[in-house]
């Protein structure tokens, strides 16, 4: 069977109300426009590829989502409610509800480039921080639901360890369980194997394949076009702060009606 046209063929839509609805996003950086009015829609089970060239605006809109950035313009939905927001002089759109955007940040897990692990944590106590304080899960229940989620990513046996006593690749898993540990709706992935020694992509992806598996929504920023090619619903190219393209995997990468998007996927294929 085609890779491509079973996980096209196979999300499952868990609710008619779709996970996350992000419109009209800009956002600047002094006199540069980075995001020029971006919108794209994630139904429960999609995963969504985000590709283009470096500086397309990316992972500018990745962090616009839950706030990391501050978006100039734009409205963000999450599981059918939306983010309340106000304009801020100077800096641009920041929550308007303290407890809204703490609630909503929960829902959405964020995985980084660098980890972003805690040095002076263990890998399990980096997995148990915020479900034992933020979602005040009990220690107990939050630390079996935590030694899980390790197994499943294959560093059980990396949970005493501290992250620098770790690969790369294991403390890049072990963020994706950190991150699936508050049990969230929405998993954003900026660039997650760009950090990486070749050799430990694959170990990464492979944890990613499996979470699409599971019917995990996902929002991917990737420089890894055969993960996107055979794993995602729909592919996103934005270029200059603009989506160029968007379609299920087989029409952009086969029949892309782009010239840039071509051009691009040409230096990759």
């Amino acid at each position: 069977m085609d890779p491509t046209a079973s996980a096209e063929t196979t999300r499952a839509t868990a609710s008619a109300v779709p996970a996350l609805i992000v419109e009209d996003i800009h956002k600047s950086f002094g006199p540069v426009e980075v995001l020029k009015g971006v919108s794209l829609t994630a139904n429960d089970g999609d995963v969504i590829s985000i590709i283009g060239s470096s500086g397309s605006g990316k992972s500018t809109l990745l962090r616009c989502i839950n706030l990391l950035e501050s978006p100039d313009r734009g409205r963000i939905h999450l599981g059918g409610e939306e983010l309340a927001l106000k304009q801020k002089p100077g800096v641009g759109l920041v929550a308007a509800d303290h407890r809204q955007i703490t609630r909503m940040r929960a829902q959405i897990g964020f995985v980084f480039q660098n980890f972003n692990l805690w040095s002076h944590l263990t890998i399990l106590e980096n997995v148990i921080e915020a479900p034992i304080h933020v979602a005040k899960v009990g220690k107990a229940e939050a630390t079996a639901r935590a030694e899980a989620l390790l197994a499943k990513a294959g560093i059980a046996d990396k949970r005493h360890n501290y992250p620098s006593q770790l690969s790369g690749g294991q403390q890049q898993r072990a963020a994706i369980v950190r991150a699936l540990a508050m049990e969230p709706r929405v998993m954003l992935f900026d660039e997650p194997t760009s950090a990486l020694d070749p050799e430990l992509v694959d170990e990464v992806l492979g944890v990613m394949r499996g979470l699409a598996d599971e019917g995990r929504t996902m929002l991917v920023v990737t420089h890894e076009m055969r993960f996107a090619r055979e794993v995602s619903s729909e592919v996103v190219f934005l270029h200059e702060g603009r989506v160029h393209e968007k379609g299920p995997p087989s029409t952009v990468f086969q029949a892309p009606s782009s010239e840039r998007c071509r051009q691009f996927l040409a230096s990759y294929l």
